[in-house]
This record gives C-alpha cells, structure tokens and sequence, in this order.
C-alpha cells in the first residue's frame, strides 16, 4: 500500500530561490521608498507575485499609490531581476535528499508532481536539469487562486490523473501547508515554525522513500481503526 502520487513545493523544497526571492523584492521596494526585511520576506513565501506585492505596499502604507497597471509594471520589474539572477542556478543548487527521493519514487512507480505557485517554475527545472523528473508541474498560469488555497494542488492531481486521497504534499511554507490539508491529501512540511502537518521534518535531507512509506502506511492503518 503507497501513494499513488507525491507533489512537491518547489521553493524551500525542491531547491532554495528564497533569497533570490527577496533579494529582487527588497530592490523594487526600496526603488519605491519602501524598506523590508526578513519578517516581511517570511510572509511572501508560497504566495503569488501579485499577492507578494499587495503585502509590501500595504507593508509600507502605498496600497493607493498605485493603479492596478503601475503594480503589474512593478511585478513586472521584479520578475526580470529574479530571472536575471536564475542565470547562475545549476544541479548543486538541488536541496539534499530531493534527487535521490525524485529517483526512487519513480522506481517504485509512483508519479510525481509539482505545485508552485512561480510561473519560473518550468526555467527553474531546467536549470537544475529536472525537468524530466516531473511527470506534471502545476503553476500560477494555471489558477486563480493563491495559497493557501488549494487550487494549486488540486490542479497537479488532476494533471496527474490522481485523486488528492491517494497522494503525499509536501511544503515549507504555512500557506502551503493549509493547501495542502484543503485539498484533502497528507502533508508533510520542511523547516520550522510550520503548524498542521501531517508529518514535519526539520529538511530536506530526512526526506526518503522509507520514510514517507511509513508515513503513509502508520495514516492509512490509523484511519482504517
């Protein structure tokens, strides 16, 4: 008895553009008389561009500065110096674990998917050159609902021709966590702070495929009593 399908977060999860992230947000931000730190980085993980740009203006009371074209000018201007940065992206840029989890779930025969919310998503593959390792890979092009919603995840299961019930999410973020649980699959969560997972692993380097076999297995015995 296993999953029939396990979908991955790829920021924080399968490798760690966070910084890259922020790095590009804190120079819009700072071009519009707006400084943010860390604490505010840690509210835009696993949201969408737009959603991340809502909660710096409103971080730094300019929600009325600008109209609805000025701010996709601004998402816009971001988005290019993320890309930029990708340029130097390569495999060692892998989190530990990911690669050699991706490989066994595929010799045990079980698909695998991507839910992120990064319409980079597809460059970003390439570039760790595990494009092939995805049988399907969701993205923001695909929804219109953000995380914590679960659209996302529920768009991979359906690109992979799964029910949500017989699949494994796993997550860094809270917003992702709670999409997870929305979309009625088990969740397993990377890193601290995080609440509600069904499994929470300190990183990536615990992931293995014994590990969630087990998980899956101790869930599926539990709900079966």
């Amino acid at each position: 008895m296993k999953p029939e399908a396990v979908i991955f977060d790829l920021d924080g999860v399968v490798t760690d553009t966070a910084h890259l992230h922020f790095l590009a947000w804190r120079q819009v931000a700072g071009e519009i008389g707006i400084e943010i730190d860390e604490r505010i980085n840690e509210q835009l993980k696993g949201i969408s561009r737009m959603d991340s740009l809502a909660r710096i203006l409103r971080s730094g009371g300019a929600e009325l500065r600008f109209d609805s074209q000025a701010k996709i000018k601004l998402a816009e201007r971001k988005n290019a110096l993320y890309v930029a940065s990708l340029q130097h992206l390569d495999p060692a840029a892998i989190l530990p674990g990911i690669a050699a989890l991706l490989e066994e779930l595929h010799h045990q025969h079980i698909r695998v998917g991507l839910a992120s919310v990064s319409l980079n998503a597809p460059r970003i593959l390439q570039a760790l050159r595990l494009k092939g390792q995805f049988d399907f890979c969701a993205d923001a092009s695909q929804i219109e609902h953000s995380k914590p919603d679960p659209e996302i995840f529920l768009a991979a299961c359906a690109g992979l021709g799964v029910e949500p019930a017989r699949c494994i999410g796993i997550e860094d973020a809270q917003a992702g966590i709670e999409a997870i649980n929305a979309s009625g699959m088990l969740s397993v969560g990377v890193g601290s702070g995080l609440e509600h997972a069904d499994l929470l692993l300190p990183t990536t380097a615990e992931l293995n495929w014994p590990l969630l076999q087990t998980f899956w297995l101790t869930k599926h015995s539990a709900h079966a009593v």
